[in-house]
């Protein structure tokens, strides 16, 4: 038996013209609300060790960033005497109808433009008073765990890169047509239980939340958002007092909510205005309907055992693979981070990006950057070439975002003129005003997580993974850990980086690839982390020697300013 409690409260960040995050597209203006953006909270003690505690956090946002997690934690340190930060989750629903400028890393904040620190403060004081609000009203609860797949028969989601999916050794392929059986379909459910009624719930099932389109100007929870409104509501009608549902993603990096296959593109252009929000509604019904479907056959089984949680910083840019994992290669290394052509180029149906002969002319002049740098042995750069190019494998690097460099120019020397793209027109405005000399573009040193409750494991990881890559992410895990418990996964977990693919799906260079930014052997060096991890997780508290102490290094403040004072709204 634990002792639970759960809270939520709306995220009150006012729309007033700023880009939202997600999209990559500055035209993607927030200037309403439609469905209100909320914080959701668990707070779970062991009931014979009320200071053995774990705090789980799901925000309707498109990503946490370390500024996020920062506040919160110091804030929990003040208010919380037996607060643990290695058992706090703060995961998202990646919506991407929410606010931008809440990362003081540079690249993601360039649509909004700039950083927001109005927007952070926000976030945190919500989240704060929802975890103090948990644990206040916490009382003893059973907690139960099942899992079940969608049937195939239910459109709610669809393999957006089939032809990188289909390059996996360990995969059956799937045609154009089958692009509905290639992801993980299954939904797992953690019920909590009193007095034998179900009160409150977490479901994980992995699903873009982009039903909703860049030309929509309201912030809006996405199908995610509107799951668990629906979750609440069913909750309610059923007598139960402040219920409190959460729908996170499981493994949905290559996952979308809109058809793939055979006339996407036509059937996606129908749904434009009021038809999207209504799209987002009847996909978020459905993941709904089916919680309450395994509520209804009581398939759970009850969750037992003590909390716990390891986590660790690791600078995810100079990592080496274990050969286990990257396919017997001993010198398998990961990069500075990069973002190649294809993650410029965005998805056909969920965010097209680039037009696609500027993405042509980019390829280009990438391989012939590559080819320039390969050529000259006596470059002084020479060796930093070749180690970067042999862990970027088949990219067509466009952006070197540690060097800050487009195509082999500096940002404040792009060769191309301010009107031709508004990100270029703001990230030379950027760099000339100094703002990004010393701030990282995306983050590098990120949080790895393993939580523990009871026979459940749960493995919260940074960004977005695929489908695949997931799959073998959990596989390492349980090879560490054992059979004995149910270990399932949790992305968008307590920073964002962009994605990580399998090995194989990367040298395909859809959008995910490009925008898996350390590299080929991303996948391997997170495999071998993780590894160490749950080692960890597995010994006594005394005998852990994982690192706890690393953390990124502070944006320099002088920048964060300008920033901010750079930018502009409607």
């Amino acid at each position: 038996m634990y002792v639970a409690g759960w809270s939520k409260a709306e995220i009150t960040i006012q729309p007033q013209g700023y880009a939202m995050h997600g999209f990559g597209n500055p035209k993607h203006k927030a200037l309403g609300v439609r469905n209100p953006l909320q914080a959701r909270s668990f707070f779970i003690a062991e009931e014979a060790n009320p200071q053995s505690q774990l705090i789980y956090v799901c925000l309707d946002l498109g990503y946490i960033t370390h500024a996020m997690r920062q506040g919160i934690v110091a804030r929990l340190q003040q208010e919380l005497a037996d607060f643990d930060e290695e058992r706090l989750v703060l995961t998202c629903t990646h919506t991407h109808s929410g606010p931008g400028g809440c990362t003081q890393d540079g690249l993601y904040n360039l649509v909004t433009p700039g950083y927001q620190p109005q927007h952070v403060s926000i976030v945190v004081d919500t989240t704060v008073q929802t975890i103090l609000a948990a644990q206040q009203n916490a009382q003893p609860t059973e907690l139960f765990f099942s899992s079940a797949p969608i049937e195939e028969g239910v459109e709610v989601a669809w393999i957006r890169s089939i032809a990188a999916y289909n390059r996996n050794t360990d995969v059956t392929p799937c045609t154009e047509e089958e692009t509905h059986k290639a992801l993980d379909r299954t939904m797992h459910l953690i019920e909590f239980r009193r007095g034998g009624q179900t009160q409150a719930l977490i479901s994980l099932f992995g699903v873009h939340a982009t039903c909703l389109g860049s030309s929509l100007t309201n912030h809006d929870g996405d199908n995610k958002g509107y799951a668990a409104l629906f979750a609440e509501q069913q909750l309610e009608a059923q007598g139960i007092t402040n219920p409190v549902t959460i729908f996170a993603q499981g493994t949905c990096g290559d996952v979308s909510p809109h058809y793939q296959g055979p006339g996407a593109h036509q059937r996606r252009k129908r749904l434009t205005g009021e038809a999207e929000y209504q799209y987002a509604e009847n996909n978020g019904r459905k993941q709904s309907d089916h919680a309450f479907a395994m509520l209804k056959n009581h398939q759970g089984s009850a969750i037992t055992g003590p909390l716990d949680g390891v986590l660790s910083y690791q600078d995810m840019s100079q990592q080496h693979a274990a050969p286990e994992f990257a396919n017997g290669e001993k010198e398998a290394y990961t990069a500075p981070p990069c973002h190649g052509v294809a993650f410029f180029r965005g998805t056909p149906i969920d965010g097209p990006g680039m037009p696609g002969f500027l993405g042509f002319g980019a390829k280009i002049v990438a391989r012939n950057v590559k080819r320039r740098r390969l050529a000259n042995k006596q470059h002084p750069q020479y060796a930093y070439y070749q180690r970067l190019y042999a862990s970027q494998g088949p990219k067509d690097v466009l952006m070197e975002s540690e060097r800050k460099q487009v195509l082999g120019f500096p940002f404040a020397k792009i060769p191309l003129p301010a009107f031709t793209d508004p990100l270029v027109r703001e990230l030379k405005k950027q760099a000339r005003a100094g703002a990004l000399k010393k701030s990282a573009m995306v983050p590098s040193v990120l949080p790895l997580q393993i939580v523990r409750l009871g026979n459940i494991t749960l493995t919260c990881a940074p960004g977005e993974f695929t489908t695949v890559a997931g799959r073998r992410l959990l596989n390492t895990i349980a090879q560490t850990l054992g059979p004995e418990s149910q270990h399932i996964m949790c992305t968008y977990c307590n920073d964002y980086m962009g994605y990580v693919t399998t090995f194989e799906e990367y040298q395909e260079q859809a959008y995910e690839g490009g925008h898996t930014v350390y590299g080929q052997w991303t996948l391997a060096a997170f495999q071998t982390c993780y590894r160490e991890l749950a080692s960890a997780l597995a010994a006594s508290p005394e005998q852990r020697t994982h690192d706890t102490k690393t953390r990124p290094s502070p944006t320099p403040v002088d920048e964060l300013r300008l920033r901010t004072a750079m930018a502009s709204r409607v």
